[in-house]
């Protein structure tokens, strides 16, 4: 029922849907999506951070892909996890996407954490979107992907001001050489709000209402009337993946590597007692989940790794620690676990360790400081995952 009024509310919104190309940007082909959803089934992908984990944007684009093909069986994953990055998203794509068999269609939206969870620098946005997306295609060459740009108050004030907040240029960058297609909905609003016709508080905000969900959902559906208004081909055309990155240390190898095997006596691998520990907690997708946890500074535990990055996806809450780490019998290097968002919940977050080693095999040494943010109340790592790539 609640995506049946999700998507009344798309269609009362349809008919304002931008007309204008400039925010509707069709690269490539999305034809194999199509020819697939034509055949009778269907396997849809959301990845990206809150505003695609929430009844938003997701369920109002199921419902329209489900109207659009009213015969076909569709699967959707919904792959969004609140306050990540690209950077933690070309590391769970393997198992949280890819993992779940051909995917036909994937949409990917990180603008706004990138911009303002991870404060990313521009390499930091390369890597982690074109990770995600080199990965894709690598894997699965017929995958269709399209990139929506959402907006929060700093980007928007930048946009309205005729400047591209650095994330969003970023991720162009990275969609031009892989012929991608975007839906620019961050200058969209900025346009609407400047003639007149929509104001920030009827969008909903960072994490849009229903209005602001609807004009994305509407925009995505004019792309991919768009692109489905040719004759359905009769098999599908693999992707071109271009011959090298735009920055060979982007995370397209990128995976989890459990920390189960690094287990000590002061590094326990357990699901952690979260009603005994301050701050809250998000049993959304992390509730039963086993974590490496220690809180003893200057206890190491050894982590073996064959690649050229390393890094951990934590839960970095109230009492997150500052974690030391040795590559490889070098210097120890600090690495803070601790994020402004920390001081009251345990906020998933990757903190990459090394990204520019030479390939192969590699061992770190990692250990808790005796020194730890101080804003934090304490010295604990809890760690979900390594991330290698």
């Amino acid at each position: 029922m609640k995506s049946l009024i999700l998507f009344a509310v798309f269609c009362a919104l349809y008919a304002n849907a931008s007309d204008s190309k400039r925010n509707i940007i069709l690269r490539g082909s999305c034809a194999n999506s199509q020819l697939q959803f034509a055949g009778g089934a269907g396997r849809v992908a959301f990845m990206g951070g809150s505003i695609t984990q929430m009844n938003g944007y997701r369920p109002m684009v199921m419902a329209w892909l489900q109207t659009r093909f009213p015969k076909t069986k569709f699967e959707f994953i919904n792959a969004g996890i609140s306050s990540t990055c690209s950077t933690t998203g070309a590391f769970r794509l393997r198992s949280e996407v890819l993992a779940k068999g051909r995917v036909d269609l994937l949409f990917i939206e990180f603008a706004v954490n990138d911009d303002q969870d991870a404060a990313h620098a521009r390499r930091d946005c390369i890597r982690g979107l074109e990770g995600i997306i080199r990965q894709a295609r690598a894997a699965q060459p017929n995958m269709d992907i399209v990139v929506t740009h959402f907006v929060n108050p700093g980007m928007l004030a930048q946009l309205r001001a005729g400047k591209v907040p650095l994330a969003i240029a970023a991720h162009e960058t990275v969609l031009k050489r892989y012929n991608v297609s975007t839906i620019f909905l961050a200058r969209e609003v900025a346009d609407r709000i400047d003639a007149g016709t929509l104001t920030w508080k009827e969008f909903g905000g960072t994490h849009p209402k229903p209005p602001g969900n609807a004009i994305a959902a509407a925009m995505i559906g004019q792309l991919l009337d768009s692109a489905w208004a040719k004759k359905l081909d009769k098999k599908p055309v693999a992707h071109v993946v271009p011959a090298k990155p735009l920055d060979e240390a982007s995370y397209f190898d990128g995976q989890f590597l459990s920390p189960a095997a690094s287990v000590n006596a002061a590094w326990t691998w357990h699901v952690p007692d979260w009603k005994k520990i301050p701050g809250s907690f998000r049993s959304n997708p992390f509730g039963g989940m086993k974590l490496l946890t220690s809180t003893e500074p200057g206890k190491e535990v050894t982590v073996k790794f064959t690649g050229r990055a390393l890094g951990a996806y934590v839960l970095a809450g109230p009492d997150a620690g500052v974690l030391e780490v040795s590559l490889d019998g070098g210097e120890w290097a600090r690495v803070d676990l601790y994020h402004r968002h920390s001081r009251g919940l345990h906020y998933p977050r990757t903190v990459m360790f090394a990204a520019d080693l030479k390939a192969g095999e590699h061992t770190a040494r990692i250990r808790l400081s005796k020194k730890s943010n101080p804003a934090s109340k304490g010295a604990a790592a809890r760690i979900l995952q390594f991330t290698v790539n």
